[in-house]
């Protein structure tokens, strides 16, 4: 799976929540159990021909015109096929199936996390058309909100006229032993541009120049409705080094883009298409 142009949008995949319609037996479905979707070898993923009659479908959009439906399994070991992590997923079907897959993880995992309301206490209606939900007695609206986040590629200029350096970090959490970019959750009431300043700060401690958008994309590990903005900037200050939070970070280092890491994010992430796209640039 490769990142699209910045501004893209994954080629042939709509989201959608369209009740109305009837699922067909050549339609997509996506049966997802805990964190994990089920896949077939040859298709993807199976039709809605393949699971039992009376299954509880949930629309998730269309690809490529063609209607596609989720549904959470409780017992996986009841169905033929492959169960795998949307990790792996991404890692190893094309784009469009990639974001299908997360977007039926997130639906599925948004509505067992948001039956009751919980301001209450009553059990929650679909609302017609929409991925939302809302109280038949209080009248309280719950869509499937979306919790933004930043990631930053900061580079500055390289020393004795050497090539550009890339700020790489290591974290606490996650997949401890790669290289990737700062990066944090947008707060309430702030800019996308506004958090890329502060998480740089926070974590850290350098102030960049004006952060320039790069692109975008859905992120189906991270929780329903988690959604990756990626910019550029270069370091206010190129003599400046970063001192880590001793929190969040680990490790902080400045690396010559023409000799980069061996262990950097996975292809199908944003963090990685910034990483990449950095480079190219410092090499045309």
């Amino acid at each position: 799976m490769t990142g699209p142009s910045p501004g893209g949008v994954g080629s042939g995949f709509l989201p959608g929540a369209d009740r109305t319609v009837t699922p067909a037996a050549a339609d997509i479905a996506l049966p997802v159990a805990g964190r994990k979707l089920l896949t077939h070898p040859d298709a993807g993923f199976p039709r809605v021909a393949d699971l039992p009659a009376d299954t509880a479908w949930v629309p998730v959009g269309t690809l490529d015109g063609v209607p596609a439906w989720a549904v959470e399994v409780a017992d996986a070991e009841a169905l033929p096929g492959r169960w795998r992590s949307w990790r792996g997923i991404a890692a190893e079907l094309p784009e469009p199936l990639a974001t299908l897959a997360g977007r039926a993880l997130a639906v599925v995992t948004w509505r067992r996390t948001h039956r009751w309301c919980g301001a209450c206490r009553a059990e929650l209606a679909d609302v017609p058309g929409e991925t939302a939900r809302r109280c038949p007695d209080c009248e309280l609206y719950v869509p499937m909100q979306l919790s933004a986040a930043v990631l930053v590629a900061i580079t500055r200029p390289g020393r004795a006229g050497g090539p550009d350096e890339l700020l790489l970090v290591r974290h606490a959490y996650g997949p401890t032993g790669l290289w990737a970019l700062v990066a944090g959750f947008v707060e309430a009431g702030e800019s996308l541009e506004a958090a890329a300043h502060r998480e740089v700060s926070e974590e850290v401690g350098l102030a960049i120049d004006r952060p320039t958008y790069f692109g975008s994309q859905p992120w189906a590990m991270s929780g329903p409705g988690t959604l990756l903005a990626g910019f550029t900037a270069t370091a206010a200050d190129p003599h400046a080094e970063p001192v880590v939070d001793a929190k969040e970070l680990t490790q902080a280092r400045w690396f010559p883009l023409d000799a980069l890491p061996a262990e950097l994010p996975p292809t199908y992430s944003i963090s990685r298409w910034l990483i990449d796209a950095v480079a190219a640039r410092a090499r045309s």
